[in-house]
Parts: C-alpha cells; structure tokens; sequence
C-alpha cells in the first residue's frame, strides 16, 4: 500500500513583544510551533522550538536562508538556535516535520524588534581610512572567502557543545555589536562584533566547545582564530598578539586560544569577538545572554 503524505502549510504573523499562542503545526495535532523571544530583535540569536511534536518525528527548517539543527531539550521539545539578520525587519521561520505518514511545512511569519545600535565616530590616520588598492582588495576578498567557508562548514558539524556559552574575557566592553563605524566624517561599515578591552599579551579563552578551524593572520583582522562549535555556530578572535592553537585541535570553554594584542586594521589594542549562524553574523552578547541559555538547553 502506498504511503499516504499530507503536505500541510500555516502562516502566522507574530507583530508584538506578547508571547504568541503556540501554533499547530501537524507531526501530531498536539505539536506546537514557537520562537523565544516571541519577537526576536534584529541582529541576534533567538530560539526556535516545537513542543508535543508525535513520538518519531524528524525536523528540519531554515531562517535567513541559514538550516536549523534541532535537539531535544530537558523538556522533551526540539529546540534550534537561529539567527536574525541586522538589516531584517522581519524574519521567516520555516519547519518541515516529516512522520511516516505526513510531511507538514510550517511558516511562522516574526515581525523584529528594533536593535539600538549607535553611530561611532572614528579619527584614524589617512592609511587606514583611505580606499584599498586592488592587491589588498583581492586580499581581503580571500580572507573573507576562507571566513565563509568556516561557516558553511559548522552546518555540516554536530554540536560539540552542551554548556552555555561564555565570554571570551572578563574585561569590560568597549565597542558593542551593530554600531555603524563613521572614519573621519564617512560612515563606511558597521561593527559585526563585539570589542573587549585588554592589554597586550592578556588572555583570549574560547566561547565554548569546539573545533578549531582557521589560525592565521588577514589584513583586517591581524592574527585571528576562529572556532567552529557545530551546529552552525562560529566564533572568531581577532587583533591576537600571539596564537596559541593550531587548525585541527579540539578546545574546551576556557581554553585559552591566543592573547590580546593590536594586530591588523585598529588603533589599540583589544580583542574583537565575533558570534556567526552560519553568514549570518549577530550580536554575540545574544549568544552570551543567560536568559538565552537557560531557553537552549539541549540534551540531546
């Protein structure tokens, strides 16, 4: 006999801070579809979750164009991390729950909340704010290459961790995510990470769990290492002094990756943190958040 498939879809608009119901979403009627916050705010990590869904169901989805990587919680739901783009004002999560005998497709609409994000007025010497000639463009269009691919790559690696994540140093932070960077009265770019304070040769320990996927030096960023946690999530430390790791090794949260120092495009030093869902870069203290932690606890 031939397997019966129902193919089901649901659209929801989700436009104030109130939590929204959970939605129906098949793999079960019990099954419930739903995002912590219930209105993620631009440029930061949220949570997507699907609670009561039938004994033997197999998830997938994608936001921003970015695949979701479900785990079970202590609670028993499937629960993914996800990315909220900066510049979205809304955002589209879409799951497919696949039983042996339905493939559902579920769209949740989110309207975002506006992020605050400040403009910083930069004074640098004429080298570091004057166009790059083509050598150097074709530089740092390798290095962001290499960069992209980290990321594409922690889709294929399972999550290697099961602690919330922590802060990279203990300093205070002296840049924040999302900021646009004015040079010399031009607004040329924003800041995609987030800066803490240190002085040379103080130490850089790793977010979290994971792989170490890129050491080397790029033009903009100096002496830099990015780790590859899996399940999508990268993060990358910039301007080092010195690396302490190599490509290949597996790292523990604390582990100390490399130093502080004032390596590449700046004009101090410090260390530059970076938080990645797949391309999408957020704001790391999304990632750091203990509310968010105690939301995204998988088991398993």
């Amino acid at each position: 006999m031939a397997m019966l498939v129902r193919l089901a879809a649901l659209v929801v608009m989700v436009s104030s801070d109130a939590a929204p119901p959970l939605t129906d979403v098949g793999c079960g009627s019990s099954a419930r579809l739903s995002t912590v916050p219930a209105r993620p705010r631009r440029g930061a990590m949220f949570v997507v979750r699907v609670a009561d869904a039938a004994p033997g169901s197999e998830l997938s989805g994608r936001v921003a164009g970015q695949a979701l990587h479900f785990s079970r919680d202590a609670a028993g739901r499937l629960v993914s991390l996800a990315p909220a783009p900066i510049d979205s004002a809304s955002l589209a999560v879409v799951v497919v729950c696949l039983t042996d005998v339905t493939q559902d497709t579920i769209q949740l609409r989110l309207a975002l909340a506006q992020g605050h994000y400040a403009v910083e007025q930069l004074r640098v010497a004429p080298q570091f704010s004057a166009p790059p000639d083509s050598a150097v463009m074709a530089r740092q269009q390798r290095e962001s290459d290499r960069a992209a691919d980290v990321a594409r790559l922690a889709h294929e690696t399972p999550r290697l961790w099961s602690r919330p994540f922590s802060p990279p140093r203990a300093s205070r932070v002296t840049s924040r995510f999302g900021g646009g960077r004015e040079f010399n009265g031009t607004v040329t770019s924003r800041h995609m990470g987030t800066d803490f304070a240190g002085a040379v040769g103080a130490p850089i320990r790793s977010a979290n769990r994971g792989v170490v996927r890129l050491v080397d030096e790029f033009y903009l960023g100096g002496k830099v290492v990015y780790v590859d946690h899996g399940a999508g999530v990268v993060t990358a430390y910039l301007h080092m002094s010195a690396q302490r790791v190599a490509p290949g090794d597996t790292v523990e949260r604390g582990t100390v990756l490399g130093l502080v120092g004032a390596t590449g495009r700046v004009t101090g030093p410090h260390l530059h943190f970076i938080v990645r869902y797949g391309a999408v870069s957020v704001d790391p203290q999304s990632l750091l958040d203990s509310a968010l932690g105690a939301r995204y606890v998988p088991v398993q």
